[in-house]
């Protein structure tokens, strides 16, 4: 079996600064039509980061400093709206692991856990402080441990938090639930056999 429990998450990170950031925002609706996943992440935040032409506008996913970068660090609500689980794998097959940020809409941050990327919460002051930081220096390495529930970087660690059951789930290795099932196969075979509506429908 793979090995994937997930306790740290090491690298770089970038600020997506405001309220309310939706899922809309993050991957416009035009971009959903992609048979796969495989290029979501050139579409992140597409419409505020170029313009009508194809010109690349300011914005902290141009920045050449934030390239490689795998934490985000956002504000409140972020992920709201639809329920389009392309903004997560947006954003994963950008390069982010993990986000913090004072609140996620909840289906958001359920997606953003089927791809094993934490979405930890933490105070507005915390947040802000861990914002200012990554913009005033873009190479701090940082950590975000779901063992201590910390993040630490540039001198500052500070506390954060996930709720238990998907905390358990990415430090036991069992977000991946397609992975589960196939690792358990036999298993569920055995389950379906006992199931009197299992049967008959071949």
């Amino acid at each position: 079996m793979t090995e994937t429990r997930i306790r740290t998450i090491d690298g770089r990170a970038l600020a997506i600064r405001g309220d309310d950031i939706d899922t809309d925002r993050i991957i416009p609706a035009r971009f959903l039509k992609e048979i796969t996943f495989e290029n979501m992440g050139k579409y992140v935040f597409h419409d505020v980061r170029f313009d009508e032409s194809g010109g690349r506008k300011p914005h902290p996913f141009n920045e050449a400093a934030n390239e490689g970068a795998c934490l985000l660090f956002v504000n409140a609500n972020f992920g709201c709206g639809s329920s389009r689980e392309h903004a997560p794998q947006a954003l994963y097959r950008w390069g982010i692991r993990a986000i913090v940020g004072v609140s996620f809409g909840e289906i958001f941050a359920g997606n953003s856990e089927m791809l094993g990327m934490p979405t930890a919460t933490a105070s507005a002051e915390t947040i802000a402080a861990l914002q200012d930081a990554a913009e005033t220096a873009p190479a701090t390495e940082w950590t975000l441990s779901l063992e201590s529930m910390t993040v630490s970087g540039g001198g500052l660690e500070l506390p954060v938090h996930l709720a238990e059951n998907r905390r358990k789930a990415l430090l036991e290795g069992y977000w991946d639930s397609t992975a589960t099932l196939v690792t358990n196969a036999a298993l569920v075979e055995q389950v379906a056999a006992r199931l009197p509506y299992m049967h008959g429908y071949d």
